[in-house]
């Protein structure tokens, strides 16, 4: 077998230096104020917009092993907790930078993956202090004003501070291009005796807390107030106008403030979320500037504490929620819907047409209905060639006489829908239609477990297996409704909407006129939720906007400047003593500057800093403030109670939310400061590159050829 040996450590450490490089590429996404990057598809010419680490890992070619573990570590941390993936990989190339300098320095690896794995654990024990729980958050939030207060100015206009209080949520209205009844409130406190969620209908691009604008009923001209608020409508109208029509991610347009009651659409946070749960204000600290979710997320707060009837439960069922994105409306309308609402061809949506209000039978197939399906763990006999399964005396084809079976079945049971979690064969589609049963494919398992619980009906694996106790009942389909009340036919594909009593299904239709902005939306979505999810599990949130890096940075540069003995620590015991007085300042130094480039570049993407440099000056000011007060834990919680340890008085954007108080998650955090170190030290810890395989003509015809042994 033809091989090629490769020693990595010859000059240079060639997979530290391919991490830093693959890490570099997403140095944009760190922070609330990411830029977005352009992925094309050079076969089709497509393009697709991401901000997300993980899209970017996918759309590269990932040829060289250490792409390949960046790539599983990122889908690791994105498997368990779809967040954190953006730290991952800014870390990985840091610190991967930070162990090349320890390398020039001729620090040996045993002493940089020990001490360095001693930084880190010390880190994570550190930041505990900062954790605050989940009540303590939600209590505070509830009790403080939410919305901006007013300065009037000597011109009389009603202007927005910049370095008003950290929990205000500033300006959501700002973006709305629409005239709006701006209706102050004084506090959420007195929204907690009723729990109706269609008490109120807020507009879903209004402001949430003290400035909401109400949106009156369908058909209701009469002017609107917020019960209980005791304050009245205000007669200032305010216009803004919106910077672009596709890439502001807030307010969009005045679709959404006409937004009303209408069948099937929530269309907004219920104006006692707040006394309900709270968990509308958590959202939001959560979101890192993604104000179109934070909507979106309230909605579906408040309708599944609406089903739990206040009952105190405070968790988000994930399993309950399903995406649907829209193509070719504004993104004011974007929405969540009760229901599942999905994408069907005109032809199918002929047929929805033809169900109009009239109650439907429901089959569930878990696999794919197809002919050559056969499900997971079938084995067909060994050394055995099957030409035809079925004699075929008539003369048709098998394919006919199968598709026959399979639409006698449907008709017989009177079956009007099947939900597919698999591919459906487009022949027996076709034969449906015909015969108005509605195939939908590519359903999640989520769906198909949501509809068999609300219907009664039994997801089967084929549907020879079909009986009258596997069908349900109960179910209607309509075609989705926009946010002005009229169906939405965009030509190529329609939306519809699958209702049942009792279906906990909720779906969160993102709209867009720009097709490569779609997966965007859906990530974004789905990352606030994740965060949410993941707090209200572990009960407790980090203090976010850099507040935890800086009280690492602190402590391991206090660490390095102190004498340390090996104490409990077996790793470190295991070291040579020389090793520790010689290597162990160098080494915490430079996970320390990890974490200090860390800082400066989130500074920089938050327009904070205006270059690295000025960054590295505000974090290094920090620190010394932190080491004159004796306890940095306590001055950097006293700077994040204030307004954030960051905070500036140059704000180049004074009415976004630039200074809310932000939350970081505790699990995700941590497990991806932990993946970023463990795959940087065990890439340090590879000493050769073994290559198998017809590569070996290529490589020797390479500019590389000259690194390699060929064996």
């Amino acid at each position: 077998l033809p091989m090629a040996f490769r020693d990595v450590n010859a000059r240079r450490h060639i997979g530290l230096q391919q991490l830093s490089s693959l890490a570099s590429t997403g140095r944009t996404f760190l922070g609330p104020a990411k830029s977005h990057k352009f992925i094309v598809d050079e076969i089709t010419n497509q393009s697709t917009l991401i901000s997300s680490a993980v899209r970017l890992i996918e759309s590269l070619d990932l040829t060289s092993a250490v792409g390949q573990l960046l790539n599983e570590t990122i889908q690791a941390q994105n498997k368990e907790f779809k967040t954190g993936m953006s730290t991952l990989l800014f870390l990985v190339g840091a610190w991967s930078n930070a162990v090349m300098e320890c390398l020039q320095q001729n620090v040996p690896v045993p002493a940089i993956v020990c001490v360095m794995s001693e930084g880190l654990n010390s880190c994570c024990e550190r930041v505990q202090c900062l954790q605050t729980p989940i009540e303590d958050v939600k209590k505070e939030l509830c009790s403080s004003p939410v919305g901006p207060k007013p300065c009037e100015s000597k011109t009389g206009q009603v202007g927005c501070d910049g370095l008003t209080n950290p929990w205000n949520f500033l300006c959501f209205q700002r973006d709305i291009s629409a005239t709006k009844e701006v209706i102050p409130v004084n506090s959420c406190s007195h929204q907690g005796d009723d729990c109706s969620f269609n008490k109120f209908l807020v507009s879903p691009l209004a402001g949430f807390g003290s400035v909401a604008s109400v949106v009156k009923a369908a058909g209701d001209r009469s002017s609107s107030a917020l019960s209980g608020s005791g304050g009245t409508a205000s007669s200032s109208v305010t216009r803004k106008l919106t910077h672009s029509r596709h890439f502001s991610t807030l307010g969009k347009s005045h679709f959404s403030s006409q937004q009303g009651s209408f069948q099937g659409q929530l269309s907004g946070p219920s104006a006692d979320l707040c006394g309900c749960c709270g968990l509308g204000h958590l959202a939001t600290a959560l979101s890192h500037g993604n104000q179109t979710s934070v909507k979106l997320l309230q909605s579906v707060a408040a309708y599944q504490q609406e089903r739990a009837e206040c009952s105190g439960s405070s968790q988000i069922n994930i399993t309950e929620i399903v995406t649907c994105c829209v193509l070719g409306l504004p993104e004011g309308y974007s929405c969540v819907s009760p229901g599942f609402v999905t994408l069907v061809s005109p032809e199918q949506a002929t047929v929805v047409k033809h169900f109009a209000d009239k109650p439907l039978r429901i089959l569930l197939m878990d696999g794919d209905l197809t002919e050559r399906y056969r499900h997971l763990g079938f084995n067909r006999p060994c050394n055995v060639r099957t030409v035809l399964e079925h004699s075929n005396p008539q003369g048709s084809s098998a394919g006919d006489v199968w598709l026959s079976r399979m639409s006698d079945i449907l008709m017989s049971f009177e079956v009007n829908l099947v939900l597919v979690k698999g591919n459906v064969c487009k022949d027996l589609m076709e034969r449906c239609l015909a015969s108005r049963i509605l195939v939908i494919g590519c359903v999640a398992r989520d769906v198909l477990r949501a509809f068999g619980a609300a219907t009664g009906a039994q997801a089967v694996t084929y549907l020879s297996q079909v009986n009258a106790s596997c069908v349900g009942n109960g179910v209607w389909v309509e075609l989705w409704e926009a946010g002005d009340g009229r169906a939405v036919d965009l030509g190529e594909l329609v939306p519809v909407r699958i209702g049942a009593g009792g279906l906990a299904l909720l779906t969160a239709v993102l709209t867009t006129a720009l097709p490569c902005k779609a997966q965007l939306l859906q990530d974004q979505f789905w990352a606030l939720l994740y965060r949410l999810h993941h707090a209200l599990k572990d009960g407790k949130v980090f203090p976010g906007g850099g507040a935890v890096e800086l009280l690492c940075l602190s402590h391991i540069q206090a660490l390095a400047e102190q004498p340390r003995h090996p104490g409990n620590d077996r790793a470190v015991r295991e070291l040579p003593s020389p090793w520790l007085a010689e290597y162990r300042s160098i080494v915490l130094q430079a996970l320390a500057s990890g974490w200090k480039q860390y800082l400066s570049v989130l500074l920089c993407n938050i327009a904070k800093a205006s270059s690295e440099l000025q960054a590295g000056a505000s974090v290094d000011h920090h620190l010394q403030k932190a080491a004159a007060c004796g306890s940095p834990s306590a001055y950097i919680l006293e700077e994040f109670r204030r307004g954030g340890v960051f905070r500036g008085s140059s704000d180049p954007f004074p009415c976004q939310v630039t200074d809310s108080k932000v939350c970081d998650n505790v699990a995700a955090k941590t497990e991806a400061w932990r993946r970023a170190l463990d795959l940087v030290l065990l890439v340090l810890q590879t000493d050769a590159e073994i290559i198998t395989g017809p590569r070996r003509n290529q490589i020797m015809n390479s500019p590389m050829s000259s690194e390699f042994m060929f064996l």
